[in-house]
């Protein structure tokens, strides 16, 4: 059975009279990089900031590590690290030095400071002063400082936020590397979509505070309607051809797109466009990308 490391039931949250949070139930098990996406002002941080009891919850139905956070706070804040925002970095000490000044507040042993600069890949640069780090060192630094205490789950708000790409691998290698190697849960938030596609096992979605869906990769890929592309000489004509055939064409700017059931059906069309007379450049398989399902996911309710 997985071990649940976040829950929440139904969970809302106003601000004033605004319903930021809508009944929202997460679930997040134990190893699992969980993205959750939501465009802006949909409710992430607020969420978050709720998990880290930053922001309180009257209902006691947010249960970290099973445990009702409110009556377990210190229990259970000490098995999270979290980088909210910016990372609290001192710019004037260098990476070993934040480190080193954390470790006393947390009572942590020296050795870790090693490992930690390791796990992140600052060794090398471990003596020169933050701030004059790159964006993506900070950003490394930053969750080195939230893994300092060894904790079991890690929360992160747009830790990606502002890097070029280069920085934005650096850090999704990093936390694939803290759930297959450190065993790590990892919560993060992000707008860029198509890193969590590529980091994430698992995906929540929230829209105007509401969970519009949460499941595995794979389910929310299962979402999207398989079609087949077709690029032909006249589209019109194409089109036409399909539809007294009995296939469902649509035209696009580019393509004739028609829902996908088989090779044989793609083979079937292909064959009735030459048939025709039609020039058929390409005929291919594709389906929506997890941007497209977002954003069909994130229409105006």
């Amino acid at each position: 059975m997985l071990q649940s490391v976040i829950q929440t039931h139904e969970l809302s949250y106003r601000f004033a009279d605004q319903q930021v949070l809508d009944k929202v139930s997460l679930q997040v098990n134990k190893g699992s990089i969980y993205g959750f996406l939501g465009p802006n002002g949909a409710g992430k941080t607020t969420t978050i900031k709720v998990l880290l009891n930053l922001l309180r919850s009257d209902d006691q139905n947010v249960f970290l590590f099973e445990k009702e956070i409110s009556a377990n706070r210190s229990l259970v804040l000490a098995q999270i690290g979290s980088l909210v925002e910016q990372p609290a970095i001192y710019g004037h000490l260098s990476g070993r030095e934040n480190l080193k000044a954390r470790a006393i507040l947390l009572k942590v042993k020296d050795d870790r400071i090693s490992a930690i600069l390791d796990l992140v890949a600052l060794s090398a640069h471990a003596d020169k002063k933050a701030k004059n780090y790159s964006l993506g060192m900070k950003q490394r630094l930053g969750i080195g400082l939230a893994l300092l205490h060894d904790p079991e789950l890690l929360i992160l708000d747009e830790p990606t936020n502002g890097l070029d790409p280069n920085g934005i691998i650096e850090i999704r290698k990093l936390l694939m590397r803290l759930t297959s190697e450190e065993g790590k849960t990892v919560f993060v938030s992000s707008h860029l979509l198509g890193e969590i596609e590529r980091m994430a096992t698992h995906v929540g979605i929230i829209n105007k505070g509401k969970l519009v869906f949460q499941g595995t990769i794979g389910e929310l890929q299962q979402l999207s309607n398989e079609q087949v592309i077709i690029e032909t000489n006249d589209l019109v004509e194409a089109a036409n051809t399909l539809l007294a055939g009995g296939y469902p064409a649509d035209i696009t700017e580019e393509y004739v797109t028609v829902p996908f059931t088989d090779a044989e059906q793609m083979g079937a069309m292909n064959t009735l466009l030459v048939n025709s007379g039609s020039t058929v450049y390409s005929i291919r398989k594709t389906k929506k990308d997890l941007e497209q399902l977002f954003l069909s996911l994130t229409q105006p309710l």
